[in-house]
């Protein structure tokens, strides 16, 4: 199932991905630090909901409460549990 993701507090404006049970792939950010959110998702690629919030949940980005990545962990929980949920 694809998913798109609107984030906040952010550069990047939305992250969209697929989810099969609790694995993730086909990663891709729009907007933000192009270079760095395409070596990210290529990282993560494969990756379980559990393993991707381990990792990347709570990482912030400068003075922000956020970044990329924690919107990522956050938007594969929220996916998850939709699909669940379905």
């Amino acid at each position: 199932m694809r998913f798109n993701y609107k984030t906040q507090g952010t550069c990047s404006q939305v992250i969209s991905f697929d989810i099969d049970g609790d694995v993730i792939t086909n990663i891709e950010f729009f907007g933000g630090c192009n270079g760095n959110l395409k070596a990210s998702s290529k990282l993560v690629d494969g990756w379980t909901v559990e393993k991707i919030e381990q990792y990347l949940l709570g990482n912030r980005c400068g003075m922000k409460p956020t970044s990329c990545a924690d919107q990522l962990a956050r938007a594969v929980r929220r996916a998850y549990d939709e699909q669940k949920a379905n």
